[in-house]
């Protein structure tokens, strides 16, 4: 963890050739049953996976604030917008890359994906080697049973599995114009897209499994490992 370093170990890793890796999630509402942080906790995850896989990552602290205007009316929820989100990324990652050549953005929200493509082809206009993962699975939407079954594997004490309930089912293609127009509040009353029915540790534990072996191939292709040595694989 960068944060735990002092400035000498983390130039160190850097002249070694350390990817910075930033998890990028959100505050935001989670339906009844699972807690604010639940992206983020996902995306911060991910990166310590990869960092446990590949020797050369260096898992910085993560960007708990995000786009999350779609959930606005639902207690909690903490946006600071696509416009604060760009420009946030953008002047992080311009001070990251005086220390590391290499910066690897994890993010598991929906509502981040078009600032942080934006921010990510600016960096790159200016030569700075910075990469996004988005990733993709099937599953329900928001607060369903992927994202229960996942909070389950990472943080069971975390859920509040008596107050899980369905939400609005509808395919998201479906319900993205409603969701453009009036956010999540216009569709569904307690916040959550999908069903969080039946979800399992042993499913999130899968699927958290499926998506870190996917990150940890995307890395690879974007940025191969020097040498044996420098995988934990």
């Amino acid at each position: 963890m960068l944060a735990d370093l002092t400035w000498p170990e983390a130039g160190a890793r850097a002249s070694a050739g350390a990817i910075l890796a930033v998890a990028v999630g959100a505050t935001e509402q989670h339906g009844p049953h699972l807690p604010l942080s639940t992206d983020t906790d996902v995306a911060a995850a991910l990166c310590a996976r990869l960092a446990a896989a590949r020797t050369d990552v260096l898992v910085g602290p993560a960007i708990p604030y995000g786009a999350s205007g779609e959930h606005a009316g639902f207690p909690g929820t903490l946006s600071i917008g696509q416009a604060a989100l760009e420009l946030l990324v953008v002047e992080l990652c311009r001070s990251a890359t005086d220390t590391f050549d290499r910066i690897l953005l994890v993010n598991w929200h929906g509502g981040n994906i078009e600032p942080l493509r934006r921010a990510k082809d600016l960096l790159r206009t200016e030569s700075r080697d910075v990469r996004v993962y988005l990733p993709r699975f099937d599953g329900d939407p928001h607060a369903g049973r992927s994202e229960t079954a996942l909070q389950l594997a990472l943080e069971p004490e975390r859920v509040r599995e008596d107050r899980a309930a369905a939400g609005d089912t509808r395919p998201l293609t479906e319900l993205l114009p409603l969701l453009r127009t009036g956010g999540v509040r216009a569709v569904s009353a307690n916040g959550v897209l999908g069903d969080p029915a039946g979800a399992t540790a042993a499913e999130g534990t899968a699927l958290l499994e499926h998506l870190s072996t996917d990150l940890l191939d995307r890395t690879r292709l974007w940025w191969p490992e020097n040498s044996p040595e420098r995988t934990g694989t």
